[in-house]
């Protein structure tokens, strides 16, 4: 049973390094705020959360784990509201999304 939990944990941990590695190329590359903000907040939700449970397999059913349950349930709560906060304040100050050639600019 350790061997399955072990292969669990470090496919998780393996998923949560991908998704912030991703997420890190996608701030590189995204061309304006608002797609910025959203790779962000992918990473820290997904990325973080599968890296957090692989580490909660790793500590089994002790003081840890109920600890690291913890900042993920705070990381799924925050981060979803603070990029919000987020982007509303930027379109409030009259940031523009970046639009393709041709589209008409949509008011909020």
């Amino acid at each position: 049973m350790s061997v399955v939990i072990d292969i669990l944990s470090s496919l998780c941990l393996l998923v949560g390094a991908l998704f912030c590695l991703v997420g890190a190329v996608g701030l590189l590359r995204m061309p304006d705020f608002y797609t910025r903000v959203h790779a962000a907040s992918v990473v820290e939700t997904l990325g973080a959360g599968f890296i957090l449970l692989g580490l909660m397999l790793q500590a089994g059913f002790t003081l840890v784990a109920a600890k690291l349950l913890i900042v993920g349930l705070l990381i799924f709560f925050a981060s979803p509201t603070a990029s919000h906060a987020l982007t509303r304040a930027a379109m409030l100050r009259g940031v523009k999304p970046h639009l393709a050639k041709g589209e008409p600019a949509s008011k909020p």
